[in-house]
Parts: structure tokens; C-alpha cells; sequence
């Protein structure tokens, strides 16, 4: 069943009219027909079953016909804090941990960050970011929506009020099992292209951050998220 992301009000058994967006994917470029069922979500939460009941050359109106509850998040609520990179790595990195249940994603900059928003284009890109999480979800089938949290310094970020665990992507000299005593609330730093610089890794520990080793390879900044995420819905039993 086709599945779209719908900023509208959705009440079982109310009429809906479907925005410009999804009457373009649906009925446009799908040629949905009256009568075809589809499932709507909004962020809210849940998702809702829908039939295609009127069709004219600009516009389509639905029925809500059911309701699930089933938001397909994890059981553990994780803050990615992502320094930024250029091009399709940030799309593909962001694209990915939505699909492995991010609840959030804080972009930052750091010493070796390879890219600085301009003010006037930040909107710009962030809606372009936005956009792929929305695109994530009606792919993978989360109903809450994560936020792009607008880029700040690596700094601002360790000083800000974060959840319990801390994990940032580094040597652990001491081998330590740093998910032992994980709580169901995390922040996870991932570091640029070029890696944090020795000087933010012990930034990051002062404000209690953990090292984290996953492996004696170095991964690239787009591939450590989805890594890290993927060991934490194994460990943390989604």
C-alpha cells in the first residue's frame, strides 16, 4: 500500500483533501484511481488508513477509514549529533539513521568540519535535509517524524543539556564496555570526515562523554551512524 507523510489534521471517518505533494505522487505519478486505499501519516503519531474518493485535475479528497498506533520507534531515544559534510555523505548519513530510528538529528561544526552554512541558504538546506527524513519515513514505516536541529558549534553542543548517555566515536584505550550501563536516553557525536581532533575528544569526555571503539577500522563520517546505530538496536533490544 502506497504510504505518504501529510501535514493535515487526520480524524477516522472525516473527508480529507490531499496537498499539492502527495496528489502529485499519488494520483499523478502513481494514476491512482477512486477507490485505491493509502496509508497517511503526520508526525503526530500513528498512522491512518485512507480511500481515494474524488479525483478532478488539480485536487483529490480521501476517507479516513482506521487508525494504527504503531509508531515503529525504538524503545531507546537517541540524539544524533552529526558534525556536517558536503554533498550526497550528508544526505546518505541523515537518510540512513532515520531508517535505524534516530529520534533527532543535531547538526554541528567542529575543527575539520568541511562545511559552513551560509545564513541566507541555511533554510534552505535544512528543508532540503527535512525533506529526506520525510522521505525516510514513508519508506521505512517510523509515524513520528525526527527533527534537523540547525547547525551549532561542537562547543555550544557539549555545553547544552544532553541525555544520560554519552557516546562519542573514539579510541577506547581502556576497552571498557561503554554500553554496559546504557540508558534508554543517548547522545551519539560523530565526528567529520577528517575525525575530531584529540583536543574535542577530551572536550566531549569533559562533558561526559564515553569513547566508543566499534571496531579497528575507520569508517567514514557517513557510514559511523549507521554502524553505531545498528549495534545500539541490536544491544539495546528495539
Amino acid at each position: 500500500m502506497p504510504r505518504f507523510y501529510i501535514e493535515a489534521d487526520l480524524t477516522v471517518e472525516t473527508t480529507v483533501e490531499l496537498t499539492e505533494t502527495v496528489f502529485h505522487h499519488w494520483v499523478k505519478v502513481l494514476r491512482a484511481q477512486v477507490g485505491e486505499t493509502a496509508t497517511l501519516f503526520n508526525g503526530q503519531g500513528g498512522e491512518f488508513e485512507v480511500e481515494l474518493t474524488e479525483v478532478s485535475k488539480k485536487t483529490a479528497s480521501v476517507n479516513v477509514l482506521a487508525f494504527n498506533p504503531d509508531n515503529r520507534t525504538p524503545d531507546f531515544h537517541t540524539l544524533l549529533g552529526q558534525v556536517m559534510s558536503k554533498g550526497d555523505r550528508m544526505d546518505y548519513a541523515i537518510q540512513k539513521a532515520v531508517e535505524l530510528g534516530v529520534a533527532e538529528i543535531q547538526l554541528l561544526t567542529s575543527e575539520r568540519c568541511e562545511m559552513r552554512l551560509k545564513y541566507d541558504r541555511d533554510q534552505k538546506k535544512l528543508d532540503h535535509w527535512q525533506g529526506i527524513v520525510i522521505a525516510a519515513c514513508e519508506q521505512c514505516g517510523m509515524n513520528i517524524v525526527p527533527k534537523i536541529l540547525a547547525p551549532v558549534s561542537l562547543e555550544k553542543w557539549l555545553a547544552a543539556n544532553l541525555p544520560a548517555t554519552k557516546l562519542v566515536l573514539a579510541p577506547n584505550k581502556d576497552e571498557m564496555d561503554v554500553l554496559a550501563d546504557a540508558t534508554n536516553q543517548i547522545a551519539l557525536l560523530i565526528g567529520p570526515e577528517g575525525g575530531l581532533s584529540e583536543a574535542e575528544i577530551q572536550h566531549a569526555n569533559q562533558a561526559g562523554f564515553k569513547n566508543w571503539c566499534i571496531g579497528s577500522r575507520v569508517l567514514r563520517t557517513e557510514t559511523a551512524p549507521i554502524v553505531a546505530l545498528s549495534i545500539l538496536n541490536y544491544s539495546l533490544k528495539v
